[in-house]
């Protein structure tokens, strides 16, 4: 019965170590496909080699040998050893492709978001060049004062479609930012009682534009300086209202309310809340209504919709630390409410705000620093009308050149578009911060240009500009930043 069950075990060993030859040439088939192992080719046949004398060894002893218990358990135990590391080294192999295979994927994934900013961009920058032509040339013949009532009414309609455009441009670059990780969240000091009074002012016009009556509440007061992103705060709150002034017909109502439900060692949880009296939200469709370019009911608008707005906000809220959530009223109509983390801090605000002097532009003299003529025609025509001074410079070279030909303080401000031929604005920024004169590190530097990632923003703020304004500039945006930095130009001379 031994002598049976010796042979036995022999010839199951020999039967696995088959199997483990096949296994092994398999194996080798697979990783020799590999670049990696390209010069390393010889090395996998070494052990089918082995492993294939030791199948004649086993054939060997149970032919022409006398195995007793202990060899045979030997060789048996050899091919289970041989075949459980057959199968170790498969499974190794398998999740190494894996890892090979996810690691493909991600840097595929980094690559087609950098390709989408990248067509992003320039698709932005090539609609907003001929968007700053039209725009400007609406404002110029809007002040015309003696337009009669038909042809003033066909301006203010081309300007309203051509403002719609620019919001769709403005608000596909706004998910972008708001979703990528390029985009940086600002930590900085402001006065959250201004920033309401702005955004209220801005509501009421919209409001009273449709209609509307427009309410403001809140729970306590709202004064003192909190750490945050004003801007996009604001834009966020600016985009719930909007969106509840579009869908809500006269006479109705547009509610924003603020309490302070939290706080704690100087932070508080704020809640925002917008609310409306239209039509509320379709229950359908309110699962999606923070989808990109979701809409409902275009008819509601009474136009087109982009389906982009609440999509901002909902990730600039997110990345801002907060939640936002969508519901219908009790009565009718929608409410939207922001849950918010903020610091408040127990200054001043007064002490922080930097403060400005009131001057006129009239007088002041500019420089130009645009490669397209017509853009630079609109900009001076602009500037014209609040009796600024320009000159024009075709290129960041040309530009740079005047500058240094200049007087001291000849010029007030430089206007600079960052894409241009022989010298781009970056670059001419830099040249004129690094030259020999008493005005090169204080003159304001103000980028106006059709490239408008926060990106870009950010490369011009560390060339050394002062502001960077994204064409097609609103005309009183314009001036407000050229007043600003003179002003404080002046004050520090």
């Amino acid at each position: 019965m031994i002598r049976y069950a010796t042979y036995l075990m022999v010839y199951l060993g020999s039967a696995l170590m088959i199997y483990n030859i096949c296994g092994f040439v398999s194996f080798a088939r697979g990783l020799r496909g590999q670049k990696t192992w390209e010069k390393h080719r010889r090395i996998l046949y070494l052990p089918i080699v082995l492993l294939i004398l030791f199948f004649i060894g086993y054939l060997a002893v149970g032919i022409f040998g006398d195995p007793d218990l202990i060899v045979s358990g030997i060789l048996f135990g050899g091919s289970i050893f041989v075949f459980v590391m057959y199968k170790l080294m498969t499974h190794i192999k398998d999740m190494i492709s894996e890892g090979e295979l996810i690691n493909a994927k991600l840097i595929a994934a980094e690559e087609s978001n950098r390709a989408k900013t990248d067509f992003l961009a320039s698709v932005s920058h090539e609609m907003r060049t001929p968007m700053n032509v039209i725009i400007g040339l609406d404002t110029i013949a809007l002040r015309e004062p003696d337009l009669s009532p038909d042809n003033r009414h066909r301006l203010e309609k081309i300007g309203e479609s051509a403002k719609y455009l620019l919001g769709l441009i403005n608000n596909i670059l706004e998910l972008n930012n708001a979703k990528t990780h390029e985009f940086e969240i600002k930590n900085e000091l402001f006065s959250l009682s201004d920033s309401l009074r702005q955004v209220n002012a801005i509501a009421s016009s919209l409001c009273e534009d449709k209609g509307l009556s427009y309410e403001f509440e809140y729970s306590d007061d709202v004064d003192g300086s909190y750490l945050g992103d004003e801007t996009v705060l604001k834009q966020v709150l600016l985009i719930l209202l909007d969106n509840a002034v579009k869908y809500t017909d006269a006479p109705g109502t547009v509610k924003l309310s603020l309490y302070f439900t939290e706080e704690d060692s100087g932070a508080r949880t704020v809640r925002f809340t917008v609310s409306d009296t239209g039509k509320g939200i379709d229950s359908a469709f309110l699962p999606r209504i923070f989808d990109a370019f979701a809409c409902e009911n275009q008819s509601m608008t009474g136009g087109i919709g982009t389906g982009l707005g609440l999509a901002v906000a909902k990730g600039y809220v997110e990345r801002m630390g907060g939640s936002i959530t969508a519901e219908n009223g009790k009565d009718k109509g929608a409410v939207f409410s922001i849950m918010l983390p903020m610091t408040i801090i127990a200054e001043d605000p007064e002490s922080q705000r930097e403060q400005t002097e009131e001057i006129t532009l009239e007088g002041k003299r500019i420089l130009i620093v645009e490669d397209i003529p017509e853009n630079a025609e609109i900009v001076a025509d602009l500037l014209e009308l609040e009796g600024v001074v320009s000159e024009h410079a075709e290129n960041g070279k040309i530009g740079v050149d005047m500058f240094r030909e200049s007087p001291i303080g000849y010029y007030d401000a430089v206007l600079m578009d960052l894409r241009m031929p022989v010298m781009d604005g970056l670059t001419a920024t830099r040249e004129i911060r690094n030259s020999n004169r008493a005005d090169a590190g204080t003159i304001p530097i103000i980028a106006l240009s059709a490239n408008a990632f926060e990106t870009d923003i950010k490369k011009s703020l560390d060339a050394g500009m002062n502001a960077h304004l994204a064409k097609p500039a609103d005309a009183d945006q314009l001036y407000a930043t050229i007043n600003k930095f003179i002003s404080l130009n002046k004050a520090d001379t």
